[in-house]
């Protein structure tokens, strides 16, 4: 969840360290550190808590033309300097950072203080320089190779050490990219920090050791040195900087009906494992989840297949009975609890489905068929133009499956979305700030898009909100109805109209707010809301995606008027590499 990256080369190496961190701000994180090296001379370390705009400067003045750094995001010991990375040994001659937990770091330690050594730190991570001190005799790929099979858990580890010219990677469950430049070597958590030095990239897959100079980089898996091929990225700088917006997430919900588009092209034929499955399971975390579960009312709907639909997070431990094609959806490609899913579907012999943005991610090593989207870089924290992307290849998966029935619509629905995007919400926003807590209610895929709206609030404003399928609402949160608890009710023409238009009345009988979404001209909803947020006719997939960009413009809008820190809100993190 916390970043890390390395380069080695000519050029100092503390201001590409500390450039690249940057790019890494939106994975979250509560502290920052480097450390450089120059031959012949002691390992330079500067690292504190706080923001790297805080001590920039400071850290980018390390000499040396190569360093490794780090974003930290708390998990063993609280946010300070001493806990920020890099971490050393004894003697300060091994630097290491490290994204990840080892899970058996406390027994670990306690040998390793029975054994003399002195821990600085409250982290896991601190065990592995000790660890590498005993096994280091000026070798640090032979004391690395010795210290990993020690570890139990989850690592991408960047190490330098004194008399030693090389940087060590290693990764096992977490991501590590080797960037490629000319004369000079970068590494790093994901794509963003290489993409203003190279195109070329190496992913790492699980038990690699990398072994990183200037000039070349070699590969060992199991002792043995093994090829990796060399992918060229198709994304740029300008992908993944503001271009005049406020924010990132305001940028990358603008960026949603290219994204739309571009994604609805790529997915062309249907992997063989879904073309021909009577039945299928959906496993994610979190918004991939709300594209899962509008999925499942699609496909079941409009091809009469059952779907299924579970949290990664659950069934690792909680599996169900699973015989059919299990689909992972994981923008990132490294979600920890969807992985886990895979490979034990794996396990059971399903077939196996990826649906994810990243190139190379570690998701599309697990399984056996991978349909990409085309969001590119989304560096805001709260998911937007991803899952944009997921209902995108979704969208396309249930066309296909269908015959083509929503081959119009679909090809039409950017459209669709470029029509919300300048929508006057004022009103709606004044009735969200002044909460402290309110309700989305939807039905049917809406009540999915009702789940996704809430959470893009809770994310980004603080404000509690919750998802509800409207009909389950008097089933025990009526209790919470009042004049300070407004309601965001979707309420779309079709099949379910009539009853949600009796739920948003029963709703104002106990004195609630409701901001109704609607079609426009709908002037029996207009008149029994306090908020009426007029869309265009479409289709059944156009409104999905237009009630979708609504309440993200909603959550955003809210949280801005509040002064929240959109980009980055508190105790998140992009990437959630950890179960």
């Amino acid at each position: 969840m916390c970043g890390i990256v390395g380069y080695t080369g000519y050029r100092p190496a503390a201001c590409i360290v500390v450039e690249g961190l940057k790019k890494l701000e939106y994975r979250g994180y509560d502290s920052f550190g480097v450390a450089t090296k120059r031959n012949g001379l002691p390992i330079d370390c500067y690292k504190r808590q706080g923001r790297i705009s805080e001590a920039e400067k400071a850290a980018s003045m390390l000499k040396g033309t190569m360093g490794i750094g780090h974003t930290r995001w708390a998990t063993h010991g609280v946010p300070n300097d001493v806990n920020a990375h890099p971490h050393s040994d004894c003697r300060r001659r091994i630097a290491v950072v490290h994204n990840g937990i080892i899970e058996n770091y406390a027994g670990l330690k306690r040998g390793l203080i029975a054994r003399g050594h002195c821990f600085s730190s409250e982290t896991d991570t601190e065990v592995i320089a000790h660890l590498l001190e005993e096994e280091f005799n000026g070798d640090l790929v032979q004391a690395v190779q010795a210290v990993l099979p020690k570890l139990s858990g989850s690592y991408a580890l960047l190490v330098m050490a004194e008399g030693d010219d090389r940087i060590i990677a290693a990764r096992e469950s977490s991501p590590l990219v080797i960037g490629v430049g000319d004369g000079e070597m970068f590494a790093a958590s994901d794509m963003t920090p290489l993409l203003d030095h190279t195109e070329r990239v190496i992913f790492l897959e699980d038990g690699d050791i990398a072994i990183i100079t200037p000039g070349n980089v070699r590969i060992l898996s199991g002792g043995v040195e093994v090829s990796r091929n060399v992918e060229l990225i198709d994304w740029t700088c300008g992908d993944a900087k503001k271009g005049g917006f406020k924010h990132f997430m305001l940028k990358e919900i603008f960026e949603q009906p290219l994204v739309f588009s571009d994604t609805i092209r790529s997915v062309g034929v249907l992997p063989e494992g879904l073309a021909r499955c009577n039945g299928t399971m959906v496993v994610a975390c979190g918004t991939s989840y709300h594209a899962g579960m509008v999925f499942k009312y699609l496909l079941e709907e409009a091809c009469s297949v059952p779907v299924r639909l579970e949290l990664g997070s659950e069934f690792k431990y909680f599996t169900p009975p699973v015989t059919e094609l299990v689909i992972g959806i994981t923008q990132s490609g490294e979600t920890a609890d969807t992985l886990a899913a895979l490979k034990k579907a794996k396990a059971h012999n399903c077939p196996t489905l990826a649906i994810t943005n990243v190139l190379g991610s570690t998701v599309t090593r697990v399984a056996d068929e991978t349909l990409y989207m085309r969001a590119g870089p989304e560096i805001s924290v709260a998911a937007t133009k991803s899952f944009i992307a997921e209902l995108a290849v979704l969208m396309q998966c249930v066309n296909h499956l269908s015959g083509g029935k929503f081959s119009e619509e679909i090809f039409r629905a950017n459209r669709a979305i470029e029509e919300v995007l300048l929508l006057d919400l004022s009103a709606a926003v004044q009735a969200c700030n002044i909460a402290k807590h309110i309700f989305f209610v939807g039905r049917g895929p809406f009540y999915a898009v009702a789940l996704e709206g809430a959470l893009k609030m809770k994310e980004i404003s603080y404000i509690h909100a919750e998802g509800y399928a409207a009909g389950e609402i008097k089933h025990g949160p009526f209790a919470l109805l009042s004049p300070e608890t407004p309601v965001v009710a979707i309420c779309m023409p079709g099949a379910t109209y009539g009853v949600m238009v009796s739920n948003i009345k029963e709703m104002k009988a106990r004195g609630t707010p409701v901001v109704v979404v609607g079609a426009a001209g709908d002037d029996e909803l207009a008149d029994i809301s306090d908020v009426y947020i007029g869309l265009p006719n479409g289709g059944l997939m156009e409104e999905l995606l237009m009630v979708t960009v609504v309440l993200q413009l909603l959550a955003y809008r809210t949280a801005d008027s509040l002064g929240r820190d959109i980009d980055k809100p508190r105790n998140l993190a992009k990437s959630v590499t950890v179960e």
